[in-house]
């Protein structure tokens, strides 16, 4: 989870549900925060994709009702495109046909459809939105199942209909082919952070040049804040029952994301505990003891997919991935005693 602000009121984001895209709903809220000399704060902010969203804009007051239109415009459209929770949506049309035909698909869809391929193909498969079935099953998904350890046998019946490999992408064509009509894609490990993107170019193109844009925790930041510095935000310590800073980092023309299974959770009367983050190689909830992954590129919806993909990886391996990459990801790792940082060796070059 990361916080945003300056930490005297700082705005403390909802929490993070990766594998949940909910029905979109709007409730615009617009304020002038205070101003440190010339420089005013606009904040918009709302309910989108099932979490809440912020726009911090500097110097923005005189556009404020179109930026406000704007971002209003582009949730619509996005979520109208990939909610799994609208029997409509372009997405949930997909899911609804079983067959092997070439569907169509829009830009938009399959920009996120290609950067979600590439990502899964760079992580062996940690990162998989074809495991939406498997996410039902164990009770995190959009259906209401219990919250108990589904058996092996119907685990293993929902593994052959999974794999991104079996979602076949002409890009030249914009369109997609199931090689399993079965298929079920949920893109809610990178929609956010795809919205994240699109909102921060709608704001470049308005000409603002000093933005934070926040879905579900997911951020991008351009410029500097009210005050004149960087944007300063904070890295959640792991713990289930309080909110703490594990981490402070100063960003500019960034973005950040975090995977994490402190939030999200169910225990059996037995007291094991399970993670709503599955590992799409075995079928179950991940147990490496990788309590989150934030990750930092120029992207939310990379960050966004690549948080995931290294939480399935564990720190070790995911590590060595984040070095080959050159990605700049933070590990809070559970010990006996507190939470270990584990870093890629880019991180290092972050301000804190």
């Amino acid at each position: 989870m990361i916080l945003a602000g300056n930490f005297v009121n700082n705005q403390v984001v909802t929490n993070r549900r990766i594998a949940v895209l909910l029905l979109c709903v709007f409730s615009f809220l617009v304020t002038n925060c205070t101003s440190q000399g010339d420089r005013q704060e606009t904040v918009i902010q709302g309910l989108t994709m099932g979490t809440s969203f912020s726009v911090k804009v500097i110097n923005g007051k005189a556009k404020e009702k179109r930026l406000e239109q704007g971002i209003k415009e582009l949730l619509n459209k996005i979520n109208g495109s990939m909610s799994t929770y609208l029997a409509d949506s372009e997405l949930s049309k997909i899911n609804q046909n079983i067959n092997s035909a070439w569907i169509p698909v829009s830009a938009e869809l399959m920009a996120v459809l290609q950067l979600a391929d590439e990502v899964s193909r760079t992580s062996s498969g940690a990162f998989d939105t074809t495991i939406g079935p498997l996410v039902n099953l164990w009770g995190f998904g959009p259906t209401k199942n219990q919250l108990k350890e589904p058996s092996a046998a119907s685990i293993s019946a929902l593994m052959a209909h999974i794999g991104y490999n079996n979602l076949i992408l002409d890009i030249g064509s914009s369109r997609v082919k199931k090689l399993e009509p079965a298929l079920y894609i949920d893109l809610s490990g990178i929609a956010k952070g795809y919205a994240v993107d699109e909102v921060a170019e709608f704001l470049s193109k308005q000409g603002v040049t000093n933005y934070l844009v926040e879905i579900g925790g997911e951020i991008r930041v351009k410029g500097r804040n009210k005050d004149n510095v960087l944007w300063r935000l904070a890295i959640e310590q792991p713990v289930i029952d309080e909110r703490s800073v594990q981490q402070v980092i100063e960003l500019t023309n960034e973005a950040i994301a975090t995977s994490g299974d402190y939030r999200n959770y169910f225990e059996t009367d037995t007291g094991k505990r399970f993670s709503h983050t599955i590992d799409p190689v075995t079928g179950y909830p991940i147990t490496n003891r990788v309590a989150s992954v934030s990750v930092i590129t120029s992207s939310a919806a990379y960050s966004d997919a690549m948080a995931t993909a290294l939480m399935v990886l564990g720190a070790k391996d995911g590590v060595a991935l984040a070095d080959r990459l050159k990605l700049k990801a933070i590990f809070l790792v559970k010990r006996d005693k507190g939470f270990e940082e584990v870093v890629s060796s880019a991180f290092g070059s972050v301000k804190r």
